[in-house]
């Protein structure tokens, strides 16, 4: 089993460098603007397939001309997509499946991974966490807005940007605290509290009305992902 978990991280490290640390961003705009008939495409596909290969070793070739292939194929089909987060992470995950369809071909034991899945979907402690995790993103944060509703409303209409901005600070920020909280760093959601009202503090337009709406929703928000957490532990 340690020698399928190292061959699949080595995979997914090749992945990681060649899509983000070695492709320059010249061979991205050339991609996008060329489609199929740009050679960066290829090149690129070609750096993955050699970088993967120099991790895993000659022996699993195989899958490495998988992963040539479709991550051409996938870079290329991405190419006609408007650049949104919606399709990179579907470009991602494409990337990533295609590695796991390798890692199951290359070691032909499906019985490791559904021995995986049976242990980890039998942890009733697995399944309160990520309980806990969906429930401090878009849930805490309709509640939080109710909460804050009567100081939402009353701030001008051309700040409606400030609430749609604080909802992904909001999610972002809870399941911080939440980590935190599970691994039991209390200090650091006290550096993470006041790094965040040094940044308020040195904002220029400091309405008043909005100044309470941003303290007592960070209030609200990181006491809500902290009493979580506190609640995850003591069923655990």
């Amino acid at each position: 089993m340690m020698i399928e978990a190292v061959w699949l991280t080595k995979l997914v490290l090749a992945h990681l460098l060649t899509d983000f640390v070695f492709q320059p961003a010249g061979w991205v705009a050339d991609r996008n603007e060329k489609h199929f008939a740009s050679g960066k495409l290829y090149l690129h596909g070609l750096v993955t397939a050699v970088v993967a290969l120099i991790f895993v070793g000659w022996v699993y070739w195989p899958a490495v001309c998988i992963i040539l292939v479709t991550h051409i194929l996938i870079d290329g089909w991405k190419s006609y997509r408007p650049k949104k987060i919606s399709y990179f992470l579907i470009d991602q995950l494409l990337h990533l499946g295609v590695i796991a369809v390798c890692w199951g071909i290359s070691f032909q034991d499906p019985t490791l991974f559904w021995e995986l899945l049976h242990r980890w979907n039998g942890d009733l402690h697995n399944w309160i966490e990520l309980a806990a995790f969906v429930f401090v993103t878009s849930p805490a944060g309709i509640l939080i807005g109710q909460l804050t509703s009567q100081w939402s409303k009353r701030i001008d209409d051309a700040d409606n940007s400030l609430a749609h901005a604080g909802k992904w600070i909001g999610i972002a920020e809870r399941i911080i605290v939440l980590i935190l909280v599970l691994q039991n760093q209390y200090s650091a959601i006290g550096l993470l509290v006041t790094a965040k009202g040094i940044i308020r503090f040195n904002e220029k337009d400091r309405q008043e009305v909005k100044t309470e709406y941003l303290v007592i929703g960070t209030l609200v928000s990181i006491g809500m992902a902290i009493v979580t957490g506190l609640v995850v532990k003591g069923l655990g």
